[in-house]
């Protein structure tokens, strides 16, 4: 009886070790982490107001037609229509915000200089900053995954021919090249889609480095090795193992990498370059205030608190999450 109760006592010690060491483990240890735990739930509310306004914006299209874009916008009371003009006489620009003097409640952040209400566009203007922030950094991570994997499996003339095209792509300032790409593709007409496709492109590269150099040790492994003699596709060992088991630091990275994209896209919207007038955006609110600092500063302060906390919250997060991660913490 003893050895059997050895037996299923040793028996269940591998399969409590595997549960600790899982997705829930590291969920645990991020949250045991103050900073990091902040970090979650500024991410967790700006992506709240994310998609609450993305829908929004888009009603139109998800019910092809039969509900008119920001519905929600002009039914709550504490929104007003991010994008109209308000009526002739009627507008108030660069009103101060409600705490300060010349300020009301009826538009707590004060109004933009063509009278529209500031606290809606700033909290619409997520739509776009934060979405396209996630999108240009998840083409950039899956691009860059597949080069990186590819080049750091196959090895030789592979491994050269496509880290030679990586390192030109990485030679060229991302912000000129994220410009000229929009504006090749765009001809002449920038657009938020060609912005997205443009920062993801210049983060291929990174990601690609990234992957490459755990994928190098990866391969090299004896499950990798036990894989190939049992005649399993390179395509197969890619996608199932060398991917899924050297992608902790790449994880870590997308996660910072998403604060430096919207602060990217503020720029290039900054620049004109991104979301155009009348949508909502935090960089095209930064260009529209620079204008007006000497007589309402509130016009630049609140958009930029708005990149600033976002920022903030992909960082701390991504700090924790690099150290939930990293086996020389944990042991």
């Amino acid at each position: 009886m003893a050895v059997g109760e050895t037996q299923v006592e040793s028996g269940t010690e591998p399969a409590t070790k595997e549960t600790e060491t899982g997705w829930r483990n590291t969920l645990r240890t991020v949250m045991r982490d103050t900073t990091a735990r902040w970090g979650l739930y500024v991410i967790a509310t700006v992506l709240l107001i994310t998609a609450y306004t993305l829908v929004d914006a888009n009603l139109s299209r998800l019910t092809f037609g039969a509900v008119s874009d920001f519905t929600f916008a002009e039914t709550l009371p504490i929104f007003e229509h991010p994008e109209n003009l308000p009526p002739p006489g009627e507008a108030q620009p660069n009103e101060p915000p409600a705490f300060h003097a010349g300020g009301s409640l009826e538009h707590p952040l004060g109004t933009d200089p063509s009278g529209r209400d500031y606290f809606t566009r700033i909290v619409y203007g997520a739509q776009v900053s934060v979405s396209v922030g996630l999108a240009a950094t998840f083409l950039g991570l899956v691009g860059g995954t597949i080069v990186g994997a590819v080049a750091g499996y196959y090895g030789g003339w592979v491994d050269d021919l496509l880290m030679r095209a990586i390192e030109t792509v990485y030679a060229i300032p991302p912000l000129i090249l994220i410009i000229v790409f929009t504006v090749f593709v765009s001809g002449g007409s920038p657009d938020v889609m060609y912005a997205i496709v443009g920062v993801g492109v210049a983060f291929i590269p990174v990601f690609a480095r990234i992957i490459r150099s755990e994928v190098l040790s990866v391969r090299e492994m004896d499950y990798i090795e036990a894989a190939r003699a049992a005649g399993v596709k390179d395509r197969n060992i890619i996608l199932r193992h060398v991917i899924p088991n050297s992608f902790a630091p790449v994880l870590v990275y997308a996660t910072l990498q998403i604060g430096v994209t919207i602060l990217i896209v503020a720029g290039i919207s900054f620049l004109g370059f991104g979301a155009q007038p009348p949508t909502p955006d935090w960089g095209e609110m930064l260009n529209t205030s620079h204008s007006y600092m000497h007589s309402n500063v509130w016009l630049s302060i609140w958009p930029g608190l708005a990149i600033m906390i976002t920022i903030m919250g992909f960082n701390l997060f991504g700090d924790g999450l690099q150290d939930a991660l990293d086996p020389r913490i944990n042991d």
